[in-house]
């Protein structure tokens, strides 16, 4: 099936209608394709395979065990894992220039993998294509949904032309905006709270040198912690670092108070002086992007019966702090495909769409599992902002975190730390937020009065671990890990 974009293009009927063409509705195109089902993407923007992509809105992503395990379940792990940087570790820039490094994991076989936004999902586009049952539709936005009838209303984007779309099955997968999570809004049962951060995002490009190589390590995240506000950096294929400014809104410093040349130019001297060697024309580069924002999203149901689901970021915005939002929402499809193995092992007829019953049980099953732990993984993402923009540069955060790899490798598999929960297994994120409460707990008792990592108590670490780690990791039958 090929893509479609004119208006006479649209068709009115479908068997299950996918709103949001971005990463996760563009995997879910691929889950349901492979159940053998007739797919049907809507997306307001144009192709991005045609179009030169809108800049200054692309936060590179962190691709991990989560969302690498939803890419091997339909088989296209190789294809994509092609166009990753690895990044072992975190590498901390000071006012000064001093470079501190923090690896991610116990070892070098536990890493972080920088991807391009943009890139990975033209490859999902293109990998949802060729299954033969998925048809992309550009250039509409939806702006109505009718769940008694199940059909979606979309306008055109240069006409303004309606078109109304009949579907067995609508998936909202249209962001953190969702218009099909907008329509739900005014049902009886269903509550939404959309929560804004008070800071923005504004993106630079530290550039390739000449001869296309990386001016700055490339296999590591690099992090400018300032406390207040923070700048990060994540490599890209061909030699340049997206880099993503956090910052208020208002504030002494603010993006309130960047508005004019001369006072980006004095900002970025003082505050990050060996950046502004890496970026010629920076202020030319910070003007030419928008300021972004970001929103913490949850609502309840995700379902309207057994004929609309809300998935990724249209149920569970987060904040992208701590690397999960792409990850969280693709293991959404994870967790959806192994309830549909299980309902069908019970007996539930769904390879049939008009079996509504069957799929309103497994949309509220569904529901249930994943809630609490997008909750918790919404939760884990602010206070990971904290700890990137702060923290980092703490020498008490830093004895702490070089005590907690000592742990790792002397108790392996006994202290596993709330960062390698969330990012090297596929542990419930609920566990890895009351694990990483305890691993908190076990450093603060074994931090107190230390002065160096290397002196640490490691019988009093055991005894702890042993008392109070081990239980709540023994929930999990088996930890999973990339």
């Amino acid at each position: 099936m090929s893509s479609k974009s004119g208006s006479d293009n649209y068709p009115e009927n479908v068997e299950i209608a996918v709103v949001g063409a971005g990463l996760v509705g563009s995997l879910a195109a691929i889950y349901m394709a492979k159940r053998g089902f007739e797919v049907d993407v809507f997306e307001r923007r144009p192709d991005m395979r045609n179009e030169e992509i809108e800049a200054g809105r692309s936060i590179n992503l962190n691709i991990s065990c989560r969302g690498i395990e939803a890419l091997k379940r339909v088989g296209i792990q190789e294809n994509i894992m092609r166009e990753v940087i690895p990044m072992k570790g975190r590498m901390m820039h000071s006012r000064e220039g001093t470079l501190t490094y923090q690896p991610y994991g116990k070892d070098d076989s536990e890493f972080g993998n920088s991807i391009s936004r943009a890139g990975l999902n033209k490859l999902l586009m293109s990998e949802a294509e060729a299954t033969g049952k998925v048809r992309f539709h550009f250039n509409v936005k939806a702006i109505f949904a009718d769940f008694e009838n199940n059909i979606v209303v979309f306008e055109q984007g240069s006409t303004k032309e309606k078109i109304s779309v009949r579907s067995k099955l609508v998936i909202g997968s249209d962001g953190s905006a969702s218009a099909i999570r907008n329509a739900m809004s005014v049902l009886d049962d269903f509550s939404c709270d959309i929560e804004p951060l008070n800071y923005g995002y504004k993106e630079l490009i530290i550039p390739a040198t000449a001869s296309g190589d990386f001016q700055i390590d490339k296999n590591v995240l690099h992090i400018w912690p300032r406390g207040n506000y923070m700048l990060i950096a994540l490599p890209n294929f061909d030699g340049s670092f997206t880099c993503t400014l956090f910052m208020p809104y208002e504030g002494n410093i603010s993006f309130e108070t960047l508005t004019e040349k001369p006072a980006v130019e004095s900002f970025f001297k003082e505050h990050f002086a060996d950046l502004v060697s890496l970026i010629p024309n920076i202020a030319d580069v910070y003007f030419a992007n928008p300021t972004g924002h970001m929103d913490t999203v949850r609502c309840f149901p995700w379902n309207v019966g057994g004929r609309s689901l809300l998935i990724g970021d249209s149920s569970h915005g987060v904040v992208p702090f701590f690397g999960q939002g792409m990850n969280c929402g693709f293991e959404d499809l994870t967790i959806f495909d192994q309830c549909i193995e299980e309902h069908l092992q019970a007996g539930a007829r769904l390879d049939s769409l008009d079996a509504e019953d069957d799929w309103r049980l497994l949309f509220e099953d569904f529901g249930s599992r994943r809630k609490p732990n997008c909750d918790s993984i919404a939760q884990m993402a602010q206070e990971n902002f904290v700890e990137m923009r702060d923290k980092v540069a703490d020498p008490k955060f830093l004895l702490a975190k070089a005590v907690e790899k000592i742990l790792e490798k002397k108790f392996p598999g006994a202290y596993i730390s709330r960062y390698s929960l969330v990012t090297f297994s596929n542990v419930p994120y609920k566990t890895a937020q009351e694990a990483g409460i305890i691993c908190d707990e076990i450093l603060l008792d074994l931090c107190s009065g230390l002065q160096s990592a290397e002196d640490v108590d490691l019988e009093r670490a055991e005894i702890l671990i042993t008392s109070k780690l081990a239980p709540v990791l023994q929930k999990e039958p088996a930890l999973s890990s990339k």
